[in-house]
């Protein structure tokens, strides 16, 4: 839990309210209580964060995006968004380049 509040730069509370208000997010817990995350929780946390801290998202409006939603189309949108961002630093690569 502390990798992903890390990760995420959030208090370890919060990693754990998530957990308690998504259903989609559903560890493992080994002997110790420890949360084993799997990819399908890492990829759930990715779009709550870019949901709820990124867009301005209520809980409940993010709640109601993933359940409309999937997690391809989450990562289709910002892998079309980092592609937009690349290419406008070509560009303007190849406008410095030519001057």
């Amino acid at each position: 839990m502390g990798e992903i509040a890390e990760h995420y730069q959030v208090k370890h509370s919060l990693i754990r309210y998530w957990e308690r208000e998504f259903d989609v997010i559903n560890p493992k817990k080994n002997k110790k209580g420890n949360r084993l995350f799997t990819k399908k929780d890492l990829l759930a946390f990715d779009m709550i964060y870019d949901l709820v801290k990124k867009k301005g998202y209520t809980l409940e409006g993010a709640k109601q995006k993933i359940k409309k939603g999937n997690f391809d189309d989450h990562r289709k949108d910002e892998v079309v968004s980092k592609l937009k961002e690349i290419r406008s630093f070509l560009i303007e690569l190849e406008t410095q380049l030519d001057q």
